[in-house]
Formats: structure tokens, C-alpha cells, sequence
């Protein structure tokens, strides 16, 4: 069994060969522009990464802010508290000024 190949098979593939080269340097122009594009959208990213990471850091520091002074708040009224328990001798209580705790067998008064 033979295989028999057209006349036209020569110039076939000189014609696809030529389309492969030119395929190939067309590819090699597409991967430099992908690559430029690439690195300009990275450097972006980097840049809107920068600016989210200051908003989300300042976000925290008003948080913390918020926490400290509702922190501050809840202390000084414990503290108000502490002190007047401690000074009606309230067994557990503790002395802000001098941070002794009133016995816990002492009795009420």
C-alpha cells in the first residue's frame, strides 16, 4: 500500500511554515505587551494595595481610640465605685488610693 500526496503539498507546507514563524514573532509582540500591561497593572495593585492598607489602618486606629476612651469611661466608674464600697468596708472591695482589699471577713457595715 502506497500513500500518495498531492502536488500541492509542497507549497502547503512552505505556507504553513511561514504562517508558523510569523505566528511565532506576532506571539513574542503579544508577550511584550502582556508584559508591559502586566507590570503597569501590578504596580497599580501595589499602589490601591498602599491606600487599603491605610484606610483599614486607620479605621483601627479610630477603633482603638474608641476602645480606650470607653475603656477610660468604664475604669474611672469602677474605680468611683470601688472607692465608695471600700469606704463603707464592703468585704472584697479595694481601695483605689491605696489598693488594699477590705477583708472578706470583716464584718459589713
Amino acid at each position: 500500500m502506497s500513500i500518495r500526496t498531492p502536488s500541492r503539498a509542497p507549497s502547503l507546507l512552505a505556507a504553513v511554515a511561514v504562517l508558523s514563524l510569523g505566528a511565532a514573532a506576532c506571539t513574542q509582540a503579544e508577550q511584550d505587551r502582556a508584559e508591559v500591561k502586566a507590570d503597569a497593572a501590578a504596580e497599580k495593585t501595589g499602589d490601591v494595595a498602599a491606600r487599603a492598607g491605610e484606610v483599614l489602618e486607620s479605621g483601627a486606629m479610630k477603633a482603638a481610640q474608641a476602645v480606650e476612651s470607653g475603656a477610660g469611661t468604664v475604669a474611672d466608674k469602677l474605680e468611683a465605685n470601688q472607692a465608695e464600697a471600700a469606704a463603707e468596708g464592703k468585704p472584697g472591695a479595694v481601695n483605689p488610693n491605696t489598693d488594699r482589699r477590705v477583708p472578706v471577713d470583716a464584718p459589713a457595715q
